[in-house]
């Protein structure tokens, strides 16, 4: 499984893992810093982030329970580096998902904010290292 950088042809494909509209995903490709993972170049999944002035916040991260373990990474060596700490907001029941992060060491912690009527469950990793 290869991981590169998102270019605004793989939208389509991004908008169908994230189940958004393409013209979304291309707003996201544009605003973020979006990673793909792909095999045979398929894409399977994608992680995308964005930083303020105290934490990396991962906005997006979907696709194959292998490709979102690869793509995982990436937020977490950029916030290495900017010595930040990271989080991920999911939506309730996305358990792969948290699996994933509980994996990469993310610990939950208070609940997240409401999306569309849904309940969110906020991850935080304090002192990311890879």
């Amino acid at each position: 499984m290869r991981v590169r950088d998102a270019v605004e042809a793989d939208g389509g494909r991004l908008a169908a893992l994230a189940d958004v509209p393409t013209e979304v995903m291309a707003d996201v490709v544009h605003d973020r810093t979006v990673s793909v993972a792909e095999s045979d170049e398929k894409i399977e999944g994608f992680v995308g982030f964005e930083a303020d002035e105290e934490t990396v916040h991962v906005t997006h991260l979907f696709g194959a329970k292998t490709a979102c373990e690869r793509l995982i990474d990436e937020p977490i060596r950029f916030a290495e580096r900017e010595s930040m700490p990271v989080e991920i907001l999911l939506p309730e029941p996305e358990e792969d998902t948290a699996e994933v992060a509980e994996n990469a060491g993310f610990e939950e912690s208070e609940s997240g904010p409401w999306f569309d009527g849904q309940r969110t469950r906020r991850f935080r990793l304090e002192n990311p290292e890879r």
